[in-house]
């Protein structure tokens, strides 16, 4: 009898011990869960990088640009069109507006760049005969040209505040088309024409395309 007990009392212990392990085991599977999910959403607030489309349209950048012999601006139209599309879509670099077209209307990824290289030309010449600075040209690919006269009147540098003050101007033009598409909460609003902190995200993005560059940077020439 007392043999029969003993087994029992070890059956019961072993069957404790593994009850014990198995809710460690959740515990302990469960909260390597809870860290890689933490992990995850750290990862997702990163910035970021330059798409993958985007380096793959470089080369014809460069190529449109070395025509016109901007080549040295390969990189800052490489970080335009991150801004404006992520090298999605079939206008890129969103040129159909300044080509007097409407949105979206080119569908030709080169004839996007292509047009978006024409644009950049005449603001940055323009630019130099106005005798503003370069952030104020990139501002001019989101504002258009007028935004060079503006700022030429108001000392030459672009700021987010010149930016803002511009916009407000062309939005009370056309109060119906540029208000944000009524949202109050956007973060431009009122200032719903273009978007007033275009060439600091521009900036950011070149900022990342030169830290990434294989060693190819000595080519390009510094625009700040």
């Amino acid at each position: 009898m007392k043999r029969k007990k003993s087994k029992k009392r070890t059956k019961r212990r072993s069957n404790v011990a593994f009850m014990l392990f198995f809710l460690v085991l959740i515990f302990v599977l469960y909260d390597q869960f809870k860290q890689l999910d933490i992990k995850e959403t750290a990862v997702s607030l990163l910035p970021n990088t330059v798409s993958r489309d985007v380096q793959n349209y470089t080369p014809i950048l460069q190529k449109e640009l070395k025509e016109v012999n901007l080549e040295e601006y390969t990189l800052v139209l490489a970080a335009i069109m991150q801004q404006e599309s992520k090298g999605k879509g079939g206008d890129p670099m969103q040129a159909s507006e300044s080509a007097g077209l409407p949105p979206n209307s080119i569908q030709d990824p080169e004839q996007s760049i292509k047009q978006g290289v024409k644009h950049f030309q005449k603001a940055l010449n323009y630019g130099s005969q106005k005798n503003v600075d370069f952030p104020a040209v990139i501002q001019a690919y989101n504002m258009g040209i007028g935004y060079i006269d503006f700022v030429a009147d108001q000392g030459g540098k672009h700021s987010e505040e010149i930016a803002k003050e511009f916009s407000l101007k062309q939005a009370e033009k056309n109060p119906e088309v540029y208000n944000c598409g009524g949202d109050k909460n956007n973060f431009r609003y009122p200032y719903c024409y273009g978007d007033f902190t275009y060439t600091t995200k521009v900036t950011e993005n070149i900022e990342i395309l030169t830290a990434s560059d294989t060693g190819k940077s000595g080519e390009f020439k510094s625009v700040w």
